[in-house]
């Protein structure tokens, strides 16, 4: 996709509330969905969240490979799973998941993006801005309580 080339069509995005936390959830959600083929950006605009997912992403499971580095790596354009800080061209625009409390203004560029929200009252009130935003603009946006489920 050229700079500032809009997709045909727009970004679905879906909400899972309720996560019990969001490193060890978006560990299972990114073992889910790279076992049904997808690549994955992860964003948040916390280093120190994204450092805990990195060693969490090697660790969690004994049985499985996550491949990942950072959006800015030079392995980046051949890694299914990028964490990025910061807003970054990447290789490939399939699912973005969002742990940041703001909305990450590159999501356009996804076919999908998936918001992680845990039952702490900053957070839901922070993913209830995003959410009326998304709809605003008329984007799809689905709800997922997740609580107490495991992706």
């Amino acid at each position: 996709m050229r700079a500032g080339a809009w997709p045909a069509r727009m970004t679905r995005i879906d909400f899972h509330f309720n996560a019990p936390g969001k490193v060890a959830y978006t560990c299972r959600l990114v073992r889910k969905a790279r076992a049904a083929g997808h690549k994955l950006v992860i964003y948040s605009g916390n280093p120190a969240l994204l450092s805990e997912l990195d060693r969490a992403l090697w660790t969690f499971s004994p049985l499985d490979f996550l491949a990942h580095c950072s959006a800015q790596d030079e392995l980046a354009a051949r890694t299914p799973i990028l964490l990025a800080a910061t807003a970054c061209e990447t290789a490939h625009h399939d699912v973005l998941v969002n742990l940041d409390a703001d909305r990450p203004e590159f999501f356009p560029r996804f076919e999908r993006m998936i918001e992680v929200v845990t039952g702490d009252d900053d957070d839901r009130g922070a993913a209830r801005e995003r959410w009326k935003y998304y709809k605003e603009r008329g984007y799809a946006v689905t709800h997922f309580d997740i609580g107490g489920t495991s992706a």
